[in-house]
Formats: structure tokens, sequence, C-alpha cells
């Protein structure tokens, strides 16, 4: 079983950044992709970012251009860069594995954009 654990979140202000953390159990390119999902209160999980095994990345729409994901194979540790934070940001933030179609998740971090 293929544990991830989530670290980084906290409270920011609007236009603030933050850099969230999350260790994955083993080699990290023994999974398919690595990558960030948010429930905020009230809505369904919403996809964020994800890097493949290839590096490819890919964003949600809300966060192209503002959330940046990388990882470093070493540590197997995959970040979550996120800048000119929002409101509307605010969620829990859960790291997702997949190797085919088997699925992990982290028990998730909280962020909180607020002035």
């Amino acid at each position: 079983q293929v544990q991830l654990v989530e670290s980084g979140g906290g409270l920011v202000q609007p236009g603030g950044s933050l850099k969230l953390s999350c260790v994955v159990s083993e080699n990290i390119f023994n999974l398919n992709a690595v990558g960030w999902y948010r429930r905020a209160p009230g809505k369904e999980r919403d996809f964020v970012a994800s890097i493949n095994v290839g590096g490819v990345t890919r964003y949600g729409d809300s966060v192209k251009g503002r959330f940046t994901i990388s990882r470093d194979h070493l540590k197997n540790t995959v970040y979550l860069h996120m800048n000119s934070l929002k409101s509307e940001d605010t969620a829990v933030y859960y790291c997702h594995g997949n190797i085919l179609s088997r699925q992990f998740w982290g028990q998730g971090t909280q962020v909180t954009v607020s002035s």
C-alpha cells in the first residue's frame, strides 16, 4: 500500500504564497502520476495539478499560471507551489497517486486564504 503524507498547509493572506509537500512512501517513479486535488467547503473535489512519471505536468484551469507542481525524486516528494492565492483557493488539499487503476490518497492538508 502506497502512503502519501501532505504537509505545508496553513493560513495565508490573499496574494500570498504557500508550498505544499507530499511525501510518497516509495520511489515516486513507481507511480504513473502524483498530483493534487482539493475540496472546498460545500463543493466537490477538484483536480489541481499532476506530474506523471515522464515529468509531464497538468493543471486545472483555475490554477494555471499561479500554481506549479514539481518533484524531488531523491526525497520521493512532490511539491505544489501556490502563488497569488485567492480566497477561492481555500480548501483541503489532497495528494493523489496512482499505479494503473490503483489509486492512493493522503489525509489532506488545510489551506485557508483570508485576510
